[in-house]
């Protein structure tokens, strides 16, 4: 497991420094995490995808998200360039209660996170805003824009979660490459301001 914001190589050519971050993708069950590794991973991302079983129904919650058959029980893996020498090894959650005990081990080194909201289901990101929230991770709120959903502002998103003040929150498409994409600069420009920041406190 990477224990450090990023990873270091030598390109090939050997004049150029990859720069690789680790990013979390978190939040509820059935709010999207697979579709935007899947959206945004420019290579086939690694899923473990088990089928919704009958034991499942009584631990499970599945109000809202009546047609999803599958469900995460350990994480997917996606990676992204952001530019040339920049990367994102993408790193989705497991949504459901019974398996956050992986959260810790996959927050281990990471840069920051996503917390993906789904405006039907608001409170269910609660558990992922704590999360990182007391680990003092930087994330972002990315409102999943569901067909149909009501579409809430980014302020009434944050007064509803009562996120820390700054806390961006965004609206995107999890199914779309490029706004998933935007979500992604938009937590790696905000996490770099807050370790900046952290380091400059811890020097001052």
């Amino acid at each position: 497991m990477v224990t450090e914001h990023y990873v270091q190589s030598d390109a090939s050519d050997g004049d150029t420094a990859e720069l690789a971050l680790k990013i979390l993708v978190a939040g509820g069950f059935g709010v999207g995490k697979t579709t935007l590794v899947g959206a945004v991973s420019e290579i086939r991302p690694l899923r473990t995808e088990e089928m919704l079983s009958e034991a499942g129904q009584l631990v499970d919650d599945t109000g809202g998200v009546d047609r999803k058959v599958t469900t995460t029980v350990a994480m997917d893996f996606g990676r992204i360039t952001i530019r040339s020498g920049l990367s994102l090894y993408l790193f989705g959650t497991p949504g459901q209660d019974r398996f956050w005990f992986l959260w810790d081990e996959l927050a281990q080194g990471a840069l920051g996170a996503v917390v993906l909201a789904d405006t039907r289901r608001l409170e269910d990101c609660f558990p992922a805003v704590d999360f990182f929230e007391h680990r003092h991770i930087p994330f972002v709120v990315a409102v999943n824009c569901f067909a149909g959903a009501r579409t809430y502002g980014a302020h009434d998103v944050s007064r509803a979660l009562d996120l820390d003040r700054g806390t961006p929150v965004v609206l995107c498409d999890a199914r779309d490459r490029d706004s998933g994409k935007e979500v992604l600069i938009r937590l790696v420009e905000y996490a770099g301001r807050m370790h900046t920041a952290r380091l400059l406190n811890s020097v001052s």
